[in-house]
């Protein structure tokens, strides 16, 4: 019997067919203002961000993945042109995978910016459980899982990589691993350009991996806070 036909076997009598879904976070965006850019249009990957990109392409490239979607936004789909390249795969956009829509869109959202000291935001900060600020958590996880699914379904027996962003991923992750949605966003473990993996057995999660393949590359400075996303 050949190995095709070994594996088959194997297969076959498992009764179940093994899948992973790695959901990328891209990688440093280009922002000298340090707003939180969230949806907004023309954010790209900086010098660096382009580097991670390369990085995960490289590290990337052996691995048995059939299926490439990215978010809509350019920092996504940058972040994926190099992989797609190295893999030799047309990547698909997916409207799902998007940031989370934040009303604090296009202000600077750092300590000591001020954004939270103005007395017209402080009514979108009444309810951090949702949260009043944007998109509400429950939906953010259910258009993640219903875009890992597709891609999970595509690509069954193999591998997928989805291209998306930090809070949508880590929301997800949180609905999965069955914890409270609502959180601290500094305690995000979704490092710029980081692999969050998902192994299937069928249609059930059997397993969680976590990696930062570009952690030498990543910028100094400490990620944005409540309550950003990238």
């Amino acid at each position: 019997m050949s190995r095709e036909n070994q594996e088959l076997a194997i297969t076959s009598a498992a009764g179940s067919t093994t899948t992973k879904v790695h959901l990328l976070r891209h990688g440093e965006v280009d922002n000298p203002r340090g707003v939180l850019y969230g949806r907004l249009p023309n954010y790209h990957l900086s010098e660096r961000g382009q580097a991670m990109a390369e990085r995960l392409a490289q590290v990337l490239a052996d691995r048995d993945i059939t299926v490439l979607v990215t978010s809509p936004l350019e920092r996504a789909v940058e972040t994926g042109a190099p992989i797609a390249k190295a893999l030799d795969l047309q990547p698909d956009v997916d409207d799902e995978l998007i940031e989370a829509a934040n009303v604090f869109e296009g202000l600077p959202f750092g300590v000591g910016d001020g954004s939270l000291r103005r007395p017209r935001h402080w009514r979108y900060l009444r309810n951090p459980f949702r949260p009043s600020w944007g998109e509400p958590y429950v939906e953010i996880a259910a258009r993640m899982r219903s875009a890992m699914d597709r891609a999970r379904q595509a690509a069954a027996g193999h591998e997928a990589l989805l291209v998306s962003h930090q809070l949508p991923i880590w929301t997800l992750r949180s609905a999965i691993e069955g914890r409270r949605l609502w959180h601290d966003p500094r305690k995000r473990e979704c490092a710029l350009a980081s692999l969050t993996t998902f192994t299937y057995r069928d249609d059930a999660v059997v397993s969680l991996a976590y990696s930062e393949p570009a952690a030498d590359l990543a910028p100094d400075a400490g990620q944005q806070t409540f309550p950003a996303g990238a």
